[in-house]
C-alpha cells in the first residue's frame, strides 16, 4: 500500500498562488507534483475561504477571559496552601498527641 505523502502550508500556497495567477494550469501543476487536480482543488477552496483572515487584526484577548484566568490561578494557589496547612496541622497535632492521628 502507497503511503500518503503530507504537504506543508508553503508548498500549498505556493502551488495555488501558481494557479489563481496563471503562471501555470492546474492540470500542469498536478502533473508536475504528482497531485490530483481534486486535491488541488480542496487547497485553492481553502485558500480562497482563509484569506479574509490575513487581513483581520489579531484577535485580543477579551478583558473577562484575562480575569477569569487570574482567578483560576488565584484559585489553583489556595487550594495548594490548603491542602499544605491540613497536612501540617494533621502533623502536628499527631504530635501532640504522641504519635496518633485523627
Amino acid at each position: 500500500m502507497k503511503e500518503r505523502r503530507t504537504f506543508d502550508g508553503r508548498f500549498k500556497a505556493q502551488v495555488v498562488l501558481e494557479v489563481l495567477t496563471g503562471v501555470k494550469s492546474a492540470a500542469q501543476l498536478c502533473r508536475e507534483h504528482g497531485i490530483k487536480e481534486t486535491l488541488l482543488s480542496r487547497w485553492k477552496q481553502e485558500f480562497i475561504e482563509r484569506s479574509p483572515d490575513v487581513f483581520e487584526s489579531r484577535r485580543e484577548r477579551n478583558p473577562q477571559d484575562e480575569r477569569v484566568a487570574e482567578l483560576e490561578r488565584v484559585v489553583g494557589c489556595l487550594t495548594l496552601e490548603l491542602e499544605m496547612a491540613k497536612k501540617a496541622s494533621l502533623l502536628l497535632n499527631s504530635r501532640r498527641n504522641g504519635g496518633k492521628v485523627w
